[in-house]
């Protein structure tokens, strides 16, 4: 049975591939949409006081909408086909801008004006921000980016801004190492199902290293012990880039003894020893290291 995280299909309505596989009152072809707003939030639900934020998606990412709402949609994110809900208020169509960058750092932001001493508003983004790079300026200290704004449902224009050029990296220049990508955000704080440089758990941090270097991984901890990499035995040395997994907790190896992850216990990412650690979480309840595993080519 598919994980209701990836059913493309809430009944009333489902994605065209699943027509034959499953029921449902209509078959669509998706809507590509972008996210219009900084960070939004992907819910389980719209139920009044039932729905919970399980994901969120980053400026400019792809959300696929099967059906509209009004005030809400629902479908699913094109990063990792994780299903849910979304203010329809925070998207705007896809085919306004044509990415070519990415924000590489764990925050930048954008102002109206390209010059360093500016008194405009700055917009706070995210890592994983996709941005159309149109012109540079200033000696390329600065680039001019098209963007989405929120603020109405029907979206008749793009908006110009500048970022700075030392927070981007080309789409087509993937990273090469995750850990590096994962050390860029310590000391952002945790945030439960957080997927941006203002606030991420132990899932969102793995999932941004691993698409940052071109690894197609879920957006949940459970479903990342399943799928990535390969089993590692118990007593087989661990290194750099590996992963370790309990009941519901995800961590990078960054060294010898040293993990890096989102965690509740220092409510941010942060460095710990690794026998302090798999110490620590069995004593809390949470019980022993669950998998080992080492991406391909690491």
């Amino acid at each position: 049975m598919t994980d209701r995280r990836r059913l493309k299909s809430n009944g009333r309505v489902a994605d065209i591939s699943l027509k034959g596989e499953v029921e449902a009152a209509r078959f669509v072809e998706p809507t590509v949409m972008r996210v219009a707003v900084p960070v939004a939030p992907l819910f389980d639900s719209v139920e009044p006081g039932r729905w919970r934020r399980e994901r969120e998606l980053v400026l400019h990412e792809v959300f696929n909408v099967l059906e509209d709402g009004g005030s809400w949609v629902f479908g699913y994110a094109a990063r990792d086909g994780y299903v849910g809900y979304m203010c329809s208020s925070g998207l705007g169509p896809a085919d306004m801008i044509c990415p070519t960058h990415t924000v590489a750092a764990r925050q930048s932001y954008l102002t109206s004006v390209p010059e360093l001493k500016n008194k405009e508003e700055m917009i706070p983004i995210s890592f994983g921000t996709a941005l159309e790079v149109v012109a540079t300026h200033e000696n390329a200290r600065w680039a001019e980016v098209t963007t989405l704004r929120a603020g109405a449902h029907e979206f008749k224009t793009t908006y110009t801004d500048y970022v700075p050029l030392a927070h981007l990296r080309p789409l087509a220049m993937p990273e090469t190492d995750p850990v590096d990508v994962a050390e860029r955000f310590i000391g952002t704080p945790y945030h439960w199902g957080g997927n941006s440089g203002f606030g991420i758990d132990c899932s969102g941090l793995v999932q941004a290293a691993c698409l940052a270097c071109g690894i197609r991984c879920p957006g949940d901890s459970d479903l990342q012990e399943a799928e990535l990499g390969e089993t590692l035995t118990e007593d087989a040395a661990l290194q750099r880039g590996d992963l370790l997994f309990w009941k519901g907790h995800v961590a990078w190896v960054a060294g010898d003894n040293l993990l890096i992850h989102a965690n509740a216990h220092h409510m941010a990412v942060a460095y710990e020893p690794m026998d302090e650690a798999i110490a620590r979480i069995k004593a809390q309840g949470d019980g022993a290291v669950t998998r080992r595993a080492r991406l391909g080519g690491m």
